[in-house]
């Protein structure tokens, strides 16, 4: 009669396994001796577990370390080629994605996708692409243990539901992917998984009290507090965009008047410097763009100011100000480490950084903001990527996850 269950002491063997793994995903390479005080458990028990992740091509050895004074150990490692995951960072007009291996490196080249959170065609574009990218890949299905998507809105990561989509049939994003991918799948907002990118691989590593901040045509916030990735209670902390700035004010695409974005991000930005280019103010932009003011982009505008144009670094400056204030808030509020800025406008560097550090000095007590460091992410397009990679597969090699590739 065929088994109809796995026994206790199996199932706390295949969980050691997965921590096993785990620990091995986070460190890269480890000895015995090693994973035994990490799993406080004894050698011969990780000597066993060891075995049979070599016998089912889930480790590999990694050659001999450093002697501590006696015998050099061997090392073990996970197999690369046998875990992968796709990541989708997505924008307000443009998604990323692209496949990454268990070491977080980048399998070939990302796909770039035209759509948007309020795309009719969303599951159908992301559904096509994760397909196209494991085949250009050369891959199979059965070689990708997890699907991951960051993007902006609302979200409920516990059920993989986006509450900013307008479209009600894809709102629950993850059940609608579940029709026609059968991996594991995983939804967060984008900023939040920026500063997860940021704590595992960037500018918060090894930090406890970090804020992150996506500046692109909004403003996504991530926070690290005593070093744990923080969600609010509803899973919708972050919303920085919408932090009230000025009475009255521009009209916000949530309702209201006088948020940050209208007045500190790319929206606020073409919104301006395509009202000073109508005007015939004295810029190179006018030059060019007086009758293409569609053409105008953040970029342009950005290498405008780089190449000295007064208007442009005007426009910057107004924005950079504007995101101060809003970040002086935030630092009385949290105290911060450091504060990590990443997104398009971020590549503004000094034109923006100079005016934040002004309102930071106006609005902020200066015992509190003198020693924070406003710096400027490292990690650039890949800190969303990155995250989302990383929070796959801690999810993945947990112990209380089931996935049919691993251990059988």
């Amino acid at each position: 009669m065929p088994r109809m269950f796995i026994s206790g002491p199996e199932q706390n063997k295949n969980r050691l396994k997965k921590r096993l793994l785990h620990q091995l995903y986070i460190a890269g390479q480890a000895s015995i001796p090693q994973m035994a005080r990490m799993l406080s458990v004894s050698i011969p028990t990780v000597k066993n577990l060891i075995v049979e992740l070599l016998e089912s091509d889930e480790v590999k050895s990694a050659g001999i370390g450093e002697s501590n004074g006696g015998r050099k150990p061997e090392l073990y490692e996970l197999q690369c080629g046998r875990f992968h995951v796709v990541a989708c960072d997505m924008g307000r007009y443009m998604a990323t994605m692209a496949v990454y291996n268990c070491r977080n490196q980048q399998v070939g080249n990302a796909l770039k996708i035209r759509t948007n959170y309020d795309d009719p065609d969303l599951i159908e574009k992301l559904v096509e692409n994760y397909y196209r990218i494991i085949k250009e890949n050369n891959l199979g299905v059965q070689h990708i243990y997890g699907f991951g998507i960051d993007m902006p809105g609302l979200i409920d990561s516990k059920h993989g539901i986006n509450y900013t989509i307008k479209n009600r049939r894809n709102q629950n994003i993850r059940k609608a992917l579940e029709k026609h991918i059968s991996t594991y799948i995983y939804i967060d907002n984008d900023a939040r998984m920026q500063a997860f990118g940021e704590l595992r691989f960037g500018k918060a590593k090894g930090k406890k009290d970090v804020i992150r901040v996506h500046w692109s045509w909004g403003l996504g916030l991530g926070m690290i507090l005593d070093g744990k990735l923080y969600s609010g209670s509803t899973g919708f902390a972050g919303e920085l965009s919408h932090i009230k700035l000025e009475d009255g004010g521009e009209l916000c695409i949530c309702g209201k008047r006088g948020c940050l974005e209208t007045e500190g991000s790319a929206t606020s930005l073409m919104r301006e410097v395509r009202k000073g280019v109508m005007q015939n103010v004295v810029s190179v932009l006018t030059t060019r763009y007086k009758d293409n003011l569609d053409a105008i982009t953040p970029e342009i505008v950005i290498d405008a100011a780089r190449a000295g144009d007064e208007f442009a670094i005007l426009q910057l400056n107004h924005i950079g100000m504007a995101l101060g204030k809003g970040l002086s808030i935030l630092i009385q509020l949290l105290n911060p480490e450091i504060i990590i800025i990443g997104g398009p406008l971020s590549s503004a560097r000094q034109f923006v950084l100079t005016p934040i550090q002004q309102a930071l000095n106006r609005y902020c007590l200066e015992k509190i903001s003198q020693n924070i460091p406003v710096e400027i992410s490292e990690l650039d397009e890949n800190a969303g990527l990155l995250g989302v990679t990383a929070c796959l597969f801690d999810t993945i090699f947990s112990e209380n996850h089931t996935m049919k590739h691993i251990m059988g």
